[in-house]
């Protein structure tokens, strides 16, 4: 047992001094840099407008949910940049504002969102009963009349797009899409299709028509086929786009600038040296009220910020304001475990136990109470991220991620530390022999 414990501090401990160089910007963390969040370094401030004339209004504002949550998804794709996007109105006009951290470069900011298509299917209207002027061979002019037909959108979009995929045509072996819609948009396309038998449904992306077919029968399942003069490259384009999230409505990009940090570097730095204050403080009050239990409990605190950092910057965590933030509520929330174990011992210690055996004992009593607020944290982290965006989600992220390290560095680290080094020697004077 004995040889286990220490295996695991010294593990720990190796861990602890790796990681305090990978944290370190100036050392083997220079060859991994800091994410960092939008209000720390700037970045691109784009602005798009959205097209809303053929929503409903009743929809308008699923539909304006919709195309923020594809684009936030889009931008998070690329990696955990916590990037702020919003919607609102201005005018009669509807805009959707995009700040993407650490993007001075707007061309690739742009590139990044891509130009989501924006798929539609339209119904036959009435021809347009046009003419085409024309000379004959003896230079007479003539009008021959035309009787093309107009196309009338109607409300199956790329709202309902669940999936896309590529095939090619085992005669052609021309590129073909394949699109899924969702279960209210294969009602949508059903209804469609059995109105039109015997017409042309044509399809349109990003107001260009790629298809016209005509409908034989009712078509149930939810199920399309796009083909179009495209190539494989193309091809792969749009399914790709479809695949990252069709839009519920075109968007149009209007402004573009680059914007610089909100709070800059040197507030940066205060906010890095208020939680290294804040940290030695309680490390300050934990050795002066409980003594040599406060420097083991000060020792795995210590250990503590440096695998959660260590794990931020590994995994690439963007690094907000409100994440760092969280980071210091979970450090105080890590000694809070300690010195609910630490009441319980001495409340052992006043009852005559000996000091390993009250160790134990304060372990088991405390042990309800940690789980039980931690637990509690832990799904009010989780409803945070699942239901919220942006910074909020960071600080979410933050504080989900170190309470969970922080039962494992209060619990396990701290009390292996106090089993291999504290002993009955070191009990206090006024323990009962």
């Amino acid at each position: 047992m004995r040889k286990s414990s220490l295996l695991l501090i010294a593990l720990v401990v190796i861990a602890t001094i790796l990681g305090t160089f990978f944290i370190h910007p100036d050392y083997w963390g220079g060859t991994r840099p800091w994410r960092l969040g939008l209000d720390l370094v700037g970045g691109t401030h784009l602005v798009y407008e959205i097209d809303v004339s053929g929503v409903d209004g009743a929809d308008r504002d699923a539909v304006l949910d919709g195309i923020r949550d594809r684009i936030e998804t889009r931008v998070n794709s690329s990696g955990v940049r916590e990037p702020q996007v919003i919607t609102a109105k201005q005018g009669d006009s509807y805009r959707l504002i995009v700040d993407i951290a650490g993007i001075k470069d707007t061309a690739a900011a742009i590139q990044q969102i891509g130009e989501t298509p924006f798929l539609v299917f339209a119904e036959e209207g009435a021809p347009q009963g046009g003419v085409i002027k024309a000379t004959t061979s003896d230079g007479q002019e003539i009008e021959i009349p035309t009787d093309q037909p107009t196309w009338q959108p109607t409300s199956l979009t790329g709202r309902y797009v669940k999936s896309a995929q590529i095939n090619f045509n085992s005669y052609t072996n021309e590129p073909e899409i394949f699109l899924e819609f969702d279960s209210e948009g294969a009602k949508i396309f059903e209804a469609l299709t059995e109105k039109n038998v015997g017409k042309q449904v044509a399809v349109f992306v990003d107001n260009e028509i790629l298809t016209a077919p005509r409908v034989n029968e009712k078509i149930s399942g939810g199920r399309a086929q796009i083909t179009g003069q495209f190539t494989v490259a193309e091809a792969k384009r749009l399914v790709n786009r479809f695949k990252d999230g069709a839009l519920a409505a075109p968007i149009h990009l209007i402004s573009q600038q680059t914007i610089g940090a909100t709070l800059g570097a040197n507030s940066l730095k205060t906010t890095l040296w208020a939680g290294l204050i804040g940290t030695l403080l309680i490390m300050a009050f934990m050795l002066i009220y409980y003594r040599i239990l406060g420097l083991y409990a000060s020792i795995a605190l210590l250990m503590y910020t440096v695998v959660l950092l260590s794990i931020f910057k590994l995994f690439g965590v963007t690094m907000t304001l409100a994440g760092i933030a969280g980071i210091i509520l979970s450090i105080g929330m890590a000694v809070d475990a300690n010195v609910l174990i630490f009441e319980r011992t001495k409340e052992e210690i006043k009852k005559g136990v000996a000091k390993t055996h009250a160790i134990i004992e304060g372990f088991r009593r405390a042990w309800p109470s940690i789980r039980d607020s931690n637990i509690t944290t832990m799904i009010t982290s989780l409803v945070l991220y699942s239901f919220t965006s942006s910074f909020i989600r960071g600080f979410a992220l933050s504080l989900l991620l170190g309470v969970i390290i922080s039962m494992f560095t209060a619990i396990t680290v701290t009390r292996t530390m106090l089993q291999i080094f504290v002993h009955e020697k070191v009990a206090p004077k006024n323990q009962k022999s």
